[in-house]
């Protein structure tokens, strides 16, 4: 596999990372649960077929990218102790395997992380309108303070309605029967980045 480079990870690195830990790891599921601004696919990767499903999300403000690789590499490792029968911080992966369903948004803001990241053209009539935006935040550097999607929205600010819209529709649960806050603090595996 590639060795990626952090310093310079984009929504078209994750792409080919994705496809090579697929090739690797046949038993990743791996699909999308929308489409960005700009028409980049947002990614979601499955390891594991337990019932107990958990969700990490990495890259929810653009200017925080270095979750993205982080999240991957996490999966990797995880993936890799699976075949190789290995533990990860304790817990042995085939039996989290069986009881777990991990599910990883590793990039939920690929367009600003394509911005802050400089993988956006800056002549492009996207760039221009956020730097028409940043403009009205002159104590924030651009791009590199940019935290927002392309479109200037700060997608934690939408934090229960990605629940309700995610979790709740794709994951097929009850916003009212599912008890986040004690499935948050009772598994280990649950984050938000």
């Amino acid at each position: 596999m590639d060795i990626f480079n952090l310093s310079s990870y984009t929504s078209q690195t994750l792409k080919k990372h994705i496809s090579d830990l697929k090739g690797i790891y046949p038993f990743l599921e791996v699909s999308n649960i929308g489409i960005s601004n700009l028409g980049v696919p947002i990614h979601v990767v499955r390891f594991g077929r337990g019932t107990k499903e958990i969700l990490y999300v990495g890259s929810t403000h653009a200017n925080e990218f270095i979750t993205t690789p982080l999240l991957m590499i996490f999966l990797e490792v995880l993936c890799n102790s699976y075949i190789n029968g290995l533990s990860v911080y304790g817990y042995n992966p085939r039996i989290l395997f069986n009881e777990i369903s991990l599910y990883i948004v590793p990039l939920l803001n690929p367009d600003g992380v394509d911005l802050v990241q400089e993988a956006i053209p800056k002549n492009s009539e996207s760039y221009q309108k956020a730097l028409q935006i940043s403009n009205n935040y002159p104590g924030i550097p651009f791009p590199s303070g940019w935290k927002a999607n392309i479109a200037g929205v700060d997608l934690k600010n939408f934090q229960p309605k990605f629940f309700e819209y995610t979790v709740v529709k794709f994951f097929n649960v009850s916003r009212y029967s599912y008890d986040f806050e004690r499935n948050i603090n009772q598994n280990f595996f649950t984050i938000w980045f």
